[in-house]
């Protein structure tokens, strides 16, 4: 038997269940009361609860029908004008089953074109009576102001670390894992506010062992610990270059991260180094320009190492 995806497993079945996001879930109650809803715009990063909300809040209304009155489309699938005169007329068209409207949940609607946003707009206003838009994306700016003029605007946060412990010490008691305390960390530190991710990252891990540690999670997710990093960066600044370029080269062996991931790390570490700001401004600028670099298609390792050789002499300054 194929072992059903965590995130999925355990996505909340209501609004009171979902995590974070509370003035987003006290206002989308209201709208439960009322048996009304406005057409909505959810915005803000990936895995904070966009998809749960919409998906939530159809079950509270419809309950056992909701499947028939909700369609979920994701634009970044389908991002032409067909997708809006196809398969979003033809459900916006029908009468709603136990309910006075239908629910089309629209995923990465950022992802749209601007024709398609155009066409969607007067689908919109042609069945407002009918059907009711539920619009999903990271980036309000990217939808055009005559769709976000018609809808109410949801903004959703990343997580906070003990909202997603909480959520992940309840997943790993129901399946029987033990969580260390330096592995509760991994998580938060890589998940950065994303529960999706942090779920998935434990799932993942729990394929390994069934103690997740601090180890297990960043082999799972390719990622070095931070205070490798910060070894690496501190030899760097100390001058020792071969020492520095020695651990970088066992790190891309051992966890096998690309260049990117690796400037990624050192510019979150930076933050973290007992040096001026003046020293961290100049060491950022540093990544920036190698990150450019790779990003032209440069040789990742030569770039590294080039960018550690920089680090040394700024560290000499």
């Amino acid at each position: 038997m194929v072992e059903a995806i965590w995130v999925e497993k355990y996505r909340p079945k209501s609004l009171d269940e979902v995590a974070g996001q509370k003035e987003v879930v006290e206002r989308l109650k209201s709208y439960v009361k009322t048996h009304n809803l406005p057409n909505m715009l959810f915005a803000g990063p990936p895995g904070t609860g966009k998809t749960t909300c919409a998906i939530a809040l159809a079950r509270e209304l419809f309950g056992g029908v909701w499947r028939r009155n909700f369609l979920e489309l994701n634009a970044s699938d389908e991002r032409g004008i067909d997708v809006v005169r196809g398969k979003i007329k033809d459900f916006a068209r029908t009468q709603a089953i136990g309910g006075d409207f239908k629910i089309i949940f629209l995923d990465e609607a950022d992802a749209l074109t601007k024709d398609a946003q155009h066409a969607l707009r007067r689908t919109m206003e042609r069945f407002t009576t009918t059907c009711r838009f539920i619009l999903s994306c990271n980036y309000s700016s990217k939808i055009i102001e005559p769709i976000q003029s018609r809808c109410a605007l949801f903004r959703f946060r990343p997580l906070s670390d003990e909202d997603i412990r909480k959520r992940i010490e309840f997943i790993a008691s129901n399946e029987n894992l033990k969580l260390t305390e330096d592995g509760i960390k991994a998580i938060l530190y890589v998940s950065e506010g994303d529960l999706r991710k942090a779920i998935n990252m434990l799932q993942s891990a729990s394929a390994f062992d069934k103690e997740i540690t601090e180890e297990v999670i960043y082999k799972v997710v390719a990622k070095a610990r931070p205070k490798d990093i910060r070894k690496i960066l501190e030899h760097a600044l100390n001058g020792e270059f071969f020492k520095a370029r020695s651990l970088l080269r066992d790190l891309i062996i051992t966890y096998g991260m690309a260049g990117e991931d690796v400037l990624f790390q050192f510019h979150k570490e930076i933050f973290n180094l007992n040096i001026s700001d003046e020293e961290k401004v100049k060491l950022i600028e540093l990544i920036a320009e190698y990150d450019f670099r790779i990003l032209e298609g440069a040789n990742e390792l030569i770039q590294l190492e080039a960018l550690l050789a920089q680090f040394v002499l700024a560290g000499k300054k």
